[in-house]
């Protein structure tokens, strides 16, 4: 059983957005797998992508306050307060000390649930969570199909702008293949929900749903969390002791980054919303992290400039903060 969405996050369940948002940022940055080395760290990354997506979406959110992992499962018109009493009613058959089983034919007709010393009648119990898709009359009607999931990987890229695939898939009916639209602003482990694209029915039952879960590539240029990007850039030694302006690429299309005079290496300049988008609220940004470089070779002239700045300057970077 997968771990409590609440739980990974570190968050109470009635964190607001803000919280749950700070929460994945603070543990992204300490378990990407670009980052962190430990061989459990990617599982343990998936684990927080897959909790943070669960929770950042209020609609799904709602759904798994009031169904738990089965939310996915649970269709869109059950009543939480039958499924909670069905929930229980198994619960205590089958740790109520007395075997617990499918009994005989109730006072309505119905089959009768035997657990706890008690018989209830599921025409009751469990109507309001299957409808029509429970028992009818000479047996269980329509089922629906199990839900299927797969992963699909995309760039960057392509995580900004959105794009298509064409999956090959294989299921009862043998293999087959769809187009499937992956939108603009997706992150790393978000669910994609393609109805009716799973597992097929029987008895006329619906098909189950399938689920696309992104993963996003490495990259030589950007690495991710979640919605933000963060690069390395590059700076001259008077470039970075001067202030400079200099141009940076973006997903999105080349920007600037103003570089304030006396930066240090593993500054961070922090690009506004140039991350990638949100749909649902604010865009990421884009960390662009210093680091300094010096020329492998001087010439004469670049020498004697050198030579004279170490002589006048007074600046002692060991002694300075």
């Amino acid at each position: 059983m997968a771990r409590d969405s609440y739980e990974v996050l570190g968050v109470p369940r009635d964190a607001d957005q803000s919280e749950i948002q700070r929460a994945y940022r603070k543990l992204a940055r300490k378990l990407h797998p670009d980052v962190n080395k430990d061989p459990g760290a990617e599982d343990k990354f998936k684990e927080l992508s897959e909790a943070y997506d669960v929770l950042s979406d209020p609609d799904q959110r709602k759904r798994y306050d009031a169904f738990g992992d089965d939310f996915r499962r649970v269709g869109a018109d059950v009543d939480p307060e039958a499924y909670r009493r069905a929930r229980a009613y198994a619960g205590a058959g089958a740790g109520g000390g007395r075997s617990a089983g499918w009994g005989g034919a109730g006072p309505s007709g119905g089959f009768q649930y035997s657990g706890s010393g008690d018989n209830v009648d599921l025409e009751d119990l469990l109507g309001g969570i299957f409808g029509s898709r429970g028992r009818g009359r000479g047996g269980w009607g329509p089922v629906s199909g199990s839900d299927h999931e797969t992963e699909v990987e995309v760039t960057v890229e392509e995580a900004y702008t959105g794009t298509r695939r064409t999956l090959s898939l294989r299921d009862e009916d043998g293999p087959r293949t769809i187009d499937v639209v992956i939108p603009e602003g997706v992150v790393d482990g978000q669910r994609i929900r393609l109805r009716a694209q799973g597992g097929q029915g029987s008895g006329g039952g619906e098909a189950g749903d399938l689920y696309l879960i992104v993963r996003i590539a490495a990259h030589p240029r950007y690495r991710v969390e979640g919605r933000d990007l963060h690069v390395t850039l590059s700076l001259a030694p008077w470039e970075a002791a001067l202030g400079s302006s200099l141009p940076v690429e973006t997903p999105g299309g080349p920007a600037t980054v103003k570089v304030p005079a006396g930066t240090s290496s593993h500054r961070r300049l922090r690009l506004k919303g140039r991350g990638l988008p949100n749909k649902r609220g604010n865009p990421g940004d884009l960390f662009a992290e210093v680091q300094i470089k010096v020329p492998k070779s001087l010439s004469s002239e670049e020498r004697k400039l050198f030579e004279k700045l170490a002589k006048v300057s007074e600046f002692d970077p060991r002694s300075s903060p």
